[in-house]
């Protein structure tokens, strides 16, 4: 089977196999809507589509369209976000949304969506492929590794060199009608994330099953190679949490670095001392590169001065409306304990 043999029976599996249905999907004979586009691909960035499907639906009932987006407060969009991580995506989709609205127009080609923050290569393809039918290739995750079993690429997952082997692949496989387009880079999104899984991949399923040298090697498990493990190193912070008749001390995060512009528990220089605060709980929470640690400690309203600071100045908010704004899902987590308790 060559290269558009490839996209001939991926084009006919998706006919049958397909996923339909989803929020962001055109209706049969209709056009699909490049805000509703955009917006899915840079939330499926490092999220499943069955946990990210209802933050999208919420996301845009309140803000239905691009304009409403841009006029929107960067507080209020992340607040919409909330829980669903990575939120320098929520503040790229802000700033390039004003950028759109006052350009007046959509960028029509790959490389005017690359102009826009928070947008790569791979996802302005998927846009302009999917909105505009243009003959450009994807390289999400599950492509990436469709075709690193394609070929069976021993660079390494996640590395430059693994793109750079790729990258031609993908190319070399598109459609030549680009009216086929929009079917085909759903449906290679789709077959990775049905058929060709991380684990138990169902290569019986597979409609590209013929020209795939690890399933025909009976290597499938073999790739994508795995990326070099680092030991993630630990960082440890403090936490002051103050309660008083029915609001909680918050402060905003500098709109730079980790949880930029959320609401979040202050964070102390030193645990307090026993005149000034006692242990309330800890949590860990996960990023790519560090794993954070925080020692949250219950002080008393009078003594959060010990938090306070020009740059990250804080403020009292009832605490049902700060579960309704724009929190990193730990500090919700404890917020929710503490509604509970």
């Amino acid at each position: 089977m060559a290269e558009s043999g490839f996209a001939r029976a991926l084009l006919d599996w998706s006919a049958l196999h397909g996923r339909r249905g989803l929020p962001w999907q055109p209706s049969e004979g209709r056009p699909a809507d490049p805000y509703r586009v955009w917006l899915s691909e840079v939330m499926l960035q490092q999220t499943q589509v069955k946990t990210m499907t209802p933050y999208f639906e919420r996301f845009v009932a309140r803000f239905p369209t691009v304009e409403s987006l841009a006029a929107a407060s960067q507080s209020e969009v992340l607040a919409h976000w909330s829980g669903l991580g990575y939120y320098a995506r929520a503040r790229n989709l802000h700033a390039a949304a004003q950028t759109v609205t006052t350009l007046g127009s959509w960028p029509s080609r790959r490389t005017d969506w690359e102009q826009l923050p928070g947008v790569g290569r791979s996802t302005a393809a998927a846009i302009v492929s999917i909105v505009w039918a243009q003959r450009e290739a994807i390289l999400d995750g599950n492509v990436r590794r469709v075709l690193a079993r394609q070929v069976c690429a021993e660079e390494p997952w996640g590395s430059a060199a693994l793109s750079a082997r790729l990258w031609p692949e993908a190319e070399a496989r598109l459609p030549e009608d680009e009216a086929q387009m929009p079917r085909y880079t759903q449906a290679l999104m789709d077959l990775g994330a049905l058929v060709c899984l991380p684990k138990n991949p169902d290569c019986q399923r597979c409609p590209v099953r013929q020209t795939c040298a690890a399933s025909l090697g009976n290597r499938q498990m073999d790739f994508p190679v795995p990326s070099v493990r680092r030991i993630r190193p630990e960082r440890t912070e403090h936490w002051g949490l103050a309660v008083q008749d029915g609001k909680v001390f918050l402060h905003t995060r500098p709109s730079l670095g980790l949880w930029g512009g959320l609401w979040c528990l202050p964070r102390l220089d030193e645990p307090p001392s026993e005149q000034g605060g006692m242990p309330w709980g800890h949590l860990r929470h996960a990023f790519t590169h560090f794993e954070l640690y925080a020692q949250i400690w219950s002080v008393p309203p009078t003594q959060m001065s010990l938090a306070g600071s020009p740059e990250q100045p804080g403020f009292w908010v009832a605490l049902e409306d700060a579960l309704a704004g724009p929190l990193p899902k730990p500090v919700r987590t404890v917020l929710e304990r503490v509604r509970g308790d």
